[in-house]
């Protein structure tokens, strides 16, 4: 639980790991959703896992923690395809695809596309700072 950050919450549940959420239960609010569907999958122990934007939900040390310790270290050893506008955990992957309105425009390695796509770079880091505010 430590891996998505979950452990504080844990804690808070008057019934721990067994207390019931949704409708009769608890309700979570959504860095805690997104939390407990990346437990349940890394709980899975499947070969690829198709992450849809799991750190957008949690603040930024919660997200750290997600990435070093769920992706990096638990599934460190699986194919991982992570949709995220964090473009500093791209650093850490081995291949990135850059989209724009849904097409491909481009593949490769943080370094090389960085250097060749400045402009794209430039571009998402704006739309992240907007949507920020």
């Amino acid at each position: 639980m430590r891996s998505t950050g979950l452990n504080v919450d844990l804690k808070e549940f008057h019934k721990g790991d067994k207390t019931e959420i949704g409708e009769r239960g608890v309700n979570l609010s959504g860095g805690q959703k997104a939390r407990v569907s990346l437990a349940r999958a890394l709980y899975s122990d499947s070969d690829i896992y198709l992450l849809d934007d799991p750190l957008s939900a949690v603040d930024a040390h919660v997200g750290e923690i997600i990435f070093k310790q769920s992706i990096q270290n638990l599934l460190g050893d699986k194919t991982v395809l992570l949709n995220t506008h964090h473009l500093h955990f791209a650093k850490c992957c081995e291949n990135i695809i850059l989209m724009d309105k849904g097409h491909v425009i481009a593949s490769g390695n943080y370094p090389d596309l960085k250097k060749e796509y400045p402009q794209v770079f430039e571009k998402i880091l704006k739309e992240v700072k907007e949507k920020e505010r």
